[in-house]
């Protein structure tokens, strides 16, 4: 409910933002030992009186050992141009805190937009149905989830969106970053705050120092950067694919991992960002997955099961998303993979959403990234 009550408070408070009304106080319920159990915002009205006051008011009535603590200011969302280094946000959809370290552009293939008569092209095997279009760049961040709401982020299956080869003789073992994710513009909700160390997490004194001269106040140590280009080719998104079918759009970013050495032969491994969006306001769940994978080197291999890594999602008003990462290997450098969800409905009927399809390619350098993050 964390994330529903936040974006219901937010999104009506972004909405309703006026340039005569620049303060917005943002509150977070905390227990006793600081865990976060809800978010909440002052209404309209209570967020034009004064920091202090939105305290008091907020604090009042609360449940024995719960109180508000009010943790930055809100800040109008940029319709144009990024966001830098340093910058807080929330999450418009999982509701939690988080810091930008660095930009991506990305390529956003929509296949929810009809491209002109003009660009488009004949359908290709494993298009299902989607004509080609034409990529359009857009923004996405590398950030920092705080962690203390990542126990609280329950439309997602796990918090961690990096995962690394680990290095070392088992070519199947990943290595995972927590807490690292990234974010589209549109889901970004500026904040400011006065706290030296507004989000914890083990990176975000390694890579951020304070600056109070700067704006926003959090600028990139020289680790940051270091790591940055290190890691550069495991980081980068470089291509995001959406579809909507029925209401509920699927959003696919494909990360490639780098290349072991198994049995003489090469296996190269990708991983996969999926979130699933219910733009409707009916009651749906994910029941059942199908894939198709094929590989450059000819084989074309179909994979069925339950749900999504062992969960059946559902997606509703309150809670409309879900996203989760997987991964996939192929002794090819390259190929492609598409699918359908099959989603059911209250009454016991279902249909299937397409997944659009998504290449899978490697880079030039295949060597197998570093295990961890270096410095």
């Amino acid at each position: 409910m964390a994330a529903c009550v936040l974006r219901r408070g937010l999104l009506s408070s972004v909405a309703k933002y006026n340039k005569k009304h620049t303060i917005r106080v943002l509150s977070f319920e905390y227990s006793s030992k600081h865990e976060v159990n809800k978010f909440r915002l002052p209404c309209s009205t209570c967020s034009l009186f004064s920091t202090q006051q939105a305290r008091f008011l907020s604090s009042r009535n609360r449940p024995e050992g719960k109180v508000l603590e009010t943790v930055g200011v809100f800040e109008a969302p940029k319709q144009h141009g990024k966001y830098e280094t340093g910058q807080l946000f929330l999450h418009s959809v999982f509701g939690y805190r988080g810091i930008v370290l660095f930009p991506w552009h990305a390529r956003l293939y929509d296949r929810d937009v009809t491209p002109p008569a003009t660009e488009s092209k004949p359908e290709t095997p494993g298009n299902h149905g989607s004509k080609e279009v034409k990529g359009k760049t857009h923004t996405y961040y590398q950030v920092l989830i705080d962690t203390r709401d990542c126990p609280h982020i329950s439309q997602r299956s796990q918090t961690e969106a990096v995962t690394f080869l680990a290095n070392h003789d088992d070519s199947r073992a990943l290595y995972a970053i927590p807490g690292l994710d990234y974010v589209s513009h549109e889901d970004i909700l500026p904040y400011s705050s006065t706290d030296q160390i507004p989000i914890q997490h083990e990176l975000f004194e390694r890579f951020l120092m304070y600056n109070p001269s700067k704006s926003p106040p959090f600028i990139a140590r020289d680790t940051l950067r270091a790591w940055q280009e290190k890691n550069h080719p495991w980081l980068e998104l470089s291509d995001v694919h959406r579809e909507t079918t029925e209401n509920i759009r699927v959003t696919v970013i494909p990360f490639y991992m780098g290349m072991r050495e198994a049995q003489n032969s090469h296996v190269y491994w990708w991983r996969y960002c999926i979130r699933l969006e219910n733009l409707g306001n009916e009651v749906v769940q994910l029941r059942e997955r199908h894939w198709r994978i094929f590989s450059l080197s000819g084989t074309l291999e179909t994979v069925r099961g339950r749900g999504v890594v062992g969960r059946e999602p559902v997606l509703s008003k309150d809670q409309p998303a879900f996203q989760y990462s997987s991964h996939v290997s192929l002794q090819a450098p390259s190929g492609h993979m598409w699918g359908t969800f099959r989603i059911e409905r209250t009454d016991g009927s279902n249909f299937d959403v397409r997944i659009p399809p998504f290449s899978l390619e490697s880079n030039k350098d295949d060597k197998a990234p570093p295990a961890g993050y270096s410095w």
